[in-house]
């Protein structure tokens, strides 16, 4: 019963972590603004949907989260439910890698600003 009860409330826990318009991503897109860069937000046309793009510079700004992106700024692992979380970080690694070789293959450059 604690473990399906515990189960329960980080799967609400996890529902209300947000992939878009984070405080980090808020943060840098008010200073580019405030500094006159102007920029897209999230375009589909490129893989990942590069959470700002600016076209005037042909330029792609990615804002990782340390945990979901595995930084090395953490320096450990996750301690709850290491079988889904090891391999899911190593997943989203590999796909940011892959992203970012075909953004830059089109002609991209590539910023990533970390969490931490």
């Amino acid at each position: 019963m604690a473990q399906a009860k515990s189960a329960m409330s980080r799967s609400e826990n996890m529902s209300r972590i947000k992939s878009k318009n984070t405080k980090p991503e808020m943060v840098d897109r008010r200073g580019l603004n405030a500094r006159g860069f102007r920029f897209r937000v999230h375009r589909a046309d490129l893989p990942g949907r590069p959470d700002l793009v600016l076209p005037r510079w042909s330029a792609v700004i990615q804002v990782h989260g340390c945990y979901w992106h595995g930084h090395d700024c953490l320096g450990r692992a996750p301690k709850t439910i290491t079988e889904y979380w090891g391999p899911k970080i190593v997943a989203n690694r590999e796909r940011d890698t892959r992203n970012v070789a075909v953004i830059r293959a089109d002609g991209w450059r590539v910023l990533i600003f970390w969490d931490c």
